[in-house]
């Protein structure tokens, strides 16, 4: 049991070594470039017609909110001003 302890810790050793100089950075940078060109290649897409309609849903509901808390606003201003006049 100690001796595969030891040859594992060797192991990470010799690879943090590596893996902390120059070469190792680089090792590691192209790496992570290699891994997300895969993670992209898994992505699914949206269409136009869902990116189209999902963005008129977006533009219908923030005109919505904004109409509300205007009008919330606008009471508030009044009330106020009502309360201070």
């Amino acid at each position: 049991m100690a001796k595969r302890k030891g040859k594992k810790a060797t192991e990470k050793q010799a690879a943090q070594a590596t893996a902390t100089g120059p070469v190792g950075k680089v090792k590691e940078f192209v790496e992570f470039f290699e891994e997300s060109k895969v993670e992209i290649k898994k992505v699914v897409w949206p269409t136009r017609k869902e990116i189209v309609t999902t963005s008129v849903a977006v533009l219908v509901v923030s005109i919505v909110i904004a109409l509300y808390l205007g009008l919330v606003d606008l009471a508030f201003s009044k009330f106020v001003e009502a309360i201070l006049s």
